[in-house]
């Protein structure tokens, strides 16, 4: 009897558990015409959104999900020309067939994908990420949820309040398309997001941008969300605040954001050796010793947005920014020796004190037409103030040896329009064209014992056409761009006006759902900056001079990859390589000239560049704990008019998240990634970040350390030039073992819906002002 009773138990159990094993399927049509839809992209998720599956229709337009655990889920219906469907599923505890479901035509064609059953859905163009259950339970806001998600050359700065790509290059954050800065992704709650989409191969609409970012989230139909971010240094004056918050009422958005970040540090200073060989035959060695200075600024960031869907067919949004840096006190000061004779000694002062304000506003407007076809406008006016003011000298027994006494002040005005068509096509295919142009007037003043006014005026005109294809398993995209660049100084009486025209092309091959192989190719043209073009000199210390050259040339850059990528369940691997060739690229360069070392700027002979990069991703582990290592290097060819250079960099970055409960913690580490461009080495930063953070609800408590295990956090940076070279270790005191304490909290309210995305985004950072430091 006791052993048909636990045989009885043991055959419960079993049932039991393969009764939690369940399938999903149905077919999907079209409402007009009743025809089956192949290409639907088929999610299924949680009730709180996290992603479970997905799949996409076969040529019957049917799909199906296997070996489903009984729940309650949501499926969310996706495809090129129709409306984004969402089906609640409460209490699936049986194999559950759908039967017919019908898509309505979309006022908003959203790009089809091919989903795998990866939270990772590779794109020819993008990656298309899902947050994992444990990724959204430990973030409360997009910030820190993007520092769990481990993506390839990002980098999360939570004490710089930035987002980065390692080793530099352009990066572009937009919210559903639309234009957006790291304050408005720490409003965006976890809960809200549906998917980041990353684009390490953006198309020819996208400029220059080496990757893309776009979070998509629900917007709600009513309500709003509000909250706050801080983030406080204990022994250190260092602080993040910010607040946000989103109102919806009907077809309006209204949102704001402000950013304010203080920092005010004592331990500030430099070590610099310099060696000067004069027209004259004479050389000069000399050290520079620091002592520890004041460094102070202040950063606020604003953002007030609008926008209007007025109907299903068009979308209206206009933002307002006003950023601002107000750094009152950069100040340097020490001790100069001459290396040859230690009793030669003068008192050094570098102080600097610096200001912008640049407002801007961005319009757009967004038209769907019928047959998949899509209208976009941007219009974006910048207005860019700019001050400065640098005094150095050099004094001995209270004698005024050296007195420079630099003020600047710049104003540029800038407009930027653009225009993009659409076309998409079945199978993803897809056919884009667009203009932009950028104009931009700049009048600055420099008073530095002469008096220089320049009235500079800058063209950028940007023609581009783009298709997209497929052909089996080979995704291709071809494109094609002109461009005109035009500049002309007031009393400079010539003009410079340049045309180019710009090839870009990418193959990718898919091997399997686990691994594809990507080449692209580009060529693409870089113009002189406005603070460049300057023809102004102004003197940096007892022995240099920096000038401006208005002779300086646009020039093509032409660019090539490889990447290869594979994964399977927690495994996964980057493998990348690239060579840049520029050449007639605009880099520095030093001259003699009387007793003066003279820096400026002209077109050398060219300037090469060959990169490698693997990444290496493990987890989740237990659910609890994801590893990524990036290891890469850098080989810099660098030739000039008069010189020859070559650099070598080797670099590694290191992440690991761990997650128990309410508890999370998370690890940082990056290398020196080195860039050197001319003649000049501009080191990077050698850092470590360590957070444990308690989260409750929408509330989260940290605490932190920035370089926790070093006390000597130093940037330094080279010239190899034959006549002024220098080496300069500058270091900040406080950014080592700095200890902080954070709070983020947000809420929101309101159903929610899905709205038109917005397709572009446009600005303009540079003031025109050349530099008055060294």
């Amino acid at each position: 009897m006791k052993r048909l009773l636990i045989a009885i138990l043991i055959v419960s159990m079993v049932q039991g558990v393969f009764a939690q094993k369940i399938e999903i399927k149905g077919t999907i049509r079209n409402a007009t015409d009743n025809e089956a839809t192949e290409f639907v992209n088929v999610v299924l998720q949680t009730t709180d959104s996290v992603f479970v599956n997905g799949v996409s229709t076969n040529n019957n337009g049917s799909f199906i999900f296997n070996k489903v655990e009984a729940g309650n889920y949501r499926l969310v219906l996706s495809c090129v020309g129709y409306n984004t469907q969402y089906i609640t599923l409460n209490g699936v505890k049986r194999n559950t067939d759908l039967g017919d479901i019908f898509l309505e035509d979309a006022s908003v064609a959203l790009e089809g994908v091919i989903i795998n059953g990866s939270n990772q859905i590779n794109r020819p163009d993008r990656k298309l990420v899902f947050p994992s259950e444990r990724q959204m339970k430990v973030s409360t806001n997009g910030v820190n949820l993007l520092q769990e998600l481990m993506l390839p050359r990002i980098q999360v700065n939570p004490m710089n309040n930035e987002i980065g790509i390692s080793g530099g290059g352009e990066l572009q954050i937009r919210i559903n398309g639309v234009k957006a800065d790291i304050n408005e992704i720490k409003a965006l709650r976890p809960a809200d997001i549906i998917r980041i989409e990353y684009h390490d191969n953006p198309g020819l609409r996208y400029g220059n941008a080496e990757i893309v970012l776009d979070y998509i989230v629900r917007r709600p139909d009513t309500g709003g969300s509000f909250g706050t971010d801080l983030s406080q240094g204990i022994n250190a004056m260092w602080g993040s605040y910010n607040v946000f918050g989103k109102v919806n009422h009907k077809k309006s958005e209204f949102g704001l954001s402000y950013h304010m970040g203080p920092r005010d540090f004592y331990g500030m200073y430099r070590d610099n050796e310099e060696t000067f060989r004069l027209a004259d035959g004479n050389t000069t060695q000399r050290v520079e010793k620091g002592e520890p200075s004041h460094a102070m600024l202040f950063m606020q960031n604003l953002n007030v947005s609008y926008s209007l869907q007025a109907s299903k067919n068009s979308l209206f949004s206009a933002t307002f920014r006003l950023r601002g840096n107000n750094q009152p006190n950069w100040d340097y000061q020490g001790v100069l020796y001459n290396v040859n004779d230690e009793t030669d000694m003068v008192n050094m002062i570098d102080r600097t004190k610096n200001s912008w304000t640049r407002p801007s506003l961005d319009l757009y407007y967004q038209q769907n037409l019928k047959k998949k076809q899509t209208l976009v406008f941007n219009l974006v006016g910048t207005y860019n103030r700019e001050k400065s003011h640098r005094i150095y000298q050099e004094s001995l027994h209270n004698e005024m040896l050296t007195d420079i006494n630099n003020n600047v002040l710049g104003d540029k005005y800038s407009l930027i329009g653009e225009a993009i068509y659409e076309k998409q096509f079945s199978k993803g295919n897809a056919l884009s064209f667009g203009l932009k142009h950028t104009q931009s007037y700049s009048n600055n003043e420099y008073r530095n014992g002469h008096n220089y006014d320049t009235r500079m005026n800058q063209g950028n005109s940007y023609i581009f056409s783009e298709y997209r294809g497929k052909i089996n398993k080979l995704d291709y995209r071809l494109g094609i761009s002109l461009t005109r660049f035009y500049y002309n100084q007031s009393g400079n009486d010539d003009s410079s006006k340049k045309y180019n025209i710009n090839p870009k092309a990418t193959l990718h091959y898919t091997f399997s759902e686990n691994s594809y192989l990507r080449w692209k190719a580009e060529v693409f043209n870089a113009t002189p900056s406005l603070s460049n073009l300057s023809a102004i000199e102004q003197t940096i210390d007892s022995f240099q001079i920096r000038r401006g050259n208005p002779n300086l040339k646009s020039y093509m850059c032409y660019r090539t990859e490889l990447t290869y990528e594979w994964k399977k369940g927690i495994f996964y691997s980057n493998l990348w390589g690239a060579y840049d060739y520029r050449p007639n690229a605009i880099m520095d360069e030093k001259l003699q000239e009387d007793n003066k070392i003279v820096q400026t700027w002209d077109n050398q002979k060219d300037w090469q560049k060959l990169s490698g990069r693997l990444m290496l991703r493990v987890g989740p582990l237990w659910d609890m704990l994801q590893l990524s290592f990036t290891g890469g290097v850098n080989h810099y060819m660098s030739h000039g008019n008069n010189y020859s250079h070559t650099y070598t960099n080797w670099y590694y970055e290191g992440q690991a998240s761990f997650n128990y409960k309410r508890f999370s913690l998370f690890w940082q580490i990056n290398t020196n990634w080195n860039n050197f461009w001319g003649e000049t080495l501009s080191g990077g930063e050698n850092i470590q970040i360590l957070g444990l953070y308690y989260k409750y609800k929408d509330l989260r408590l940290g605490v932190g350390a920035f370089n926790p295990f070093t006390d000597n956090y130093k940037v330094e940076n080279e010239n190899w030039n034959q006549f002024a070279s220098y080496k300069t270790k500058s270091y900040i005191k406080e950014s080592s073992r700095m200890f902080l304490v954070s709070l983020s909290y947000n809420f929101s309210f309101g159903r929610k819906f899905k709205a038109t995305q917005r397709k572009v985004n446009n600005s303009d950072n540079e003031s025109g002002v050349m530099s008055t430091g060294k």
